[in-house]
């Protein structure tokens, strides 16, 4: 009999999902196989409790999120997986029915059919660029697209009133740079190769949490000696040139908080003000703007990309009343989380204000394993984004033989007294 935790792989990592391991009611690995792809669920790894005795390396049990509201799993249920089989039948419509710019028809074709001689795209990489695709081509078009649509605009008037945000959840080690890759080369030709330029864009701002993940993304900028587009060939040779007109700026959220701009000593700043206003030496949000992206402030419309993107949300109207509970070292990471997500959410919204434009940013893309509220937001810590349109989860990645199955390791010399 097969057996998960031995034998995990039941897929390709480059064709949809056929098979899954069914679990039981505890979520547990049954052993038995269904011959379908995995639905949609909140599933999520946690460790098993640890041994009674002897060495061993622990497993990871699998067991479906307590704090995940079950309107949020209806959700889960309804939209994402509504959207996926659409998708899915979109897909395996012949070329004539994509109802798609020539352009994003070469590319579609390119991504799923290209002999690629060294890194081949994983289904899962191409069925992200392909939802976002379909929500901006095909929906609008048709009436059960238009119904995710509804749902989508009454999202972000619920928590995203400044922006339009689709978030798609991919897991660790999926690829989400592939997919960044993808959604920069769609939008840039398009926008080079069409007359429709107000629906697409040349330029992009990517916002990441930190200062190595900002180095490692240095692929996605057209000019760099090993970029993605050309050296995986994620854009067809004869198109690489248009690529070139892409403006892309990476940095950290960190950009976006407001800077001195007089570098004063808080006695000075004492005598200076006497018993006037307050001195105003903060840059004020166009001056940080100018200073963070100057390429980009002449541009009628961008795509703004978040990469780990469960940092970046709109606190509760009500936070303050949600979060009087969380105390001792839990209260200073809400904090935390707190201070990173008004700053990161602030920035999107300063760029959406700028010059009175109101469309400046066209969409926002966010890309996460985990798309979820976090501790201090005021929201349930586990409410997933109700954004989130799409979702490769770490149990396909497992699946598909693109993560191994994580595992906790264990010293040889464990005993019950040891610490964990």
């Amino acid at each position: 009999m097969p057996d998960f935790h031995s034998q995990p792989i039941l897929n390709s990592p480059y064709t949809k999902p056929s098979k899954h391991w069914a679990l039981d009611d505890n979520d547990q690995p049954t052993g038995a196989i269904k011959e379908e792809r995995r639905p949609v669920s909140l599933v999520t790894p946690i460790p098993v409790p640890k041994p009674t005795g002897g060495a061993q390396q622990l497993g990871m049990a699998l067991s479906s999120d307590s704090s995940i509201k079950n309107a949020d799993r209806m959700y889960l249920t309804t939209i994402i997986n509504g959207v996926r089989t659409e998708v899915d039948k979109w897909r395996d419509l012949p070329e004539t029915d994509w109802g798609v710019t020539p352009t994003t028809a070469r590319l579609l074709k390119h991504w799923r059919h290209h002999d690629f001689e060294r890194i081949r795209p994983f289904f899962c990489q191409v069925e992200a660029a392909e939802t976002v695709i379909w929500l901006h081509e095909v929906a609008p078009k048709s009436t059960v697209g238009n119904k995710y649509l509804t749902y989508l605009r009454q999202a972000q008037a619920n928590h995203n009133p400044d922006l339009f945000r689709i978030a798609l959840k991919m897991a660790t080690g999926a690829g989400k740079t592939t997919v960044m890759a993808m959604l920069i080369a769609w939008q840039t030709l398009n926008s080079v190769r069409s007359s429709i330029n107000n629906r697409y864009t040349r330029g992009f701002l990517i916002v990441t949490p930190g200062i190595t993940i900002k180095d490692r993304l240095r692929v996605l900028l057209p000019n760099a000696e090993s970029n993605y587009f050309k050296d995986r060939e994620l854009v067809p040779q004869d198109m690489l040139n248009d690529m070139q007109q892409a403006k892309i700026v990476i940095t950290n959220y960190h950009a976006f908080m407001q800077r001195e701009r007089i570098d004063i000593s808080k006695g000075a700043r004492n005598l200076l003000q006497g018993h006037g206003a307050d001195i105003q030496t903060l840059e004020t949000e166009g001056q940080m703007l100018q200073r963070v992206i100057p390429e980009l402030i002449g541009m009628k419309h961008i795509v703004v990309i978040n990469d780990e993107a469960h940092h970046c949300y709109r606190l509760h109207p009500d936070v303050e009343d949600r979060t009087t509970k969380i105390k001792g070292e839990d209260a200073d990471q809400a904090e935390e989380n707190s201070k990173a997500a008004r700053v990161w959410i602030k920035g999107l919204e300063a760029i959406q204000r700028l010059k009175g434009n109101t469309n400046k940013v066209i969409t926002v893309y966010d890309l996460s394993a985990t798309p979820f509220f976090l501790s201090g937001s005021g929201y349930e810590e586990g409410t997933l984004f109700p954004w989130t349109m799409s979702d490769f989860s770490l149990m396909d990645a497992i699946e598909c033989g693109i993560v191994k199955l994580p595992r906790i390791p264990i010293s040889d010399g464990y005993s019950d007294d040891d610490p964990m």
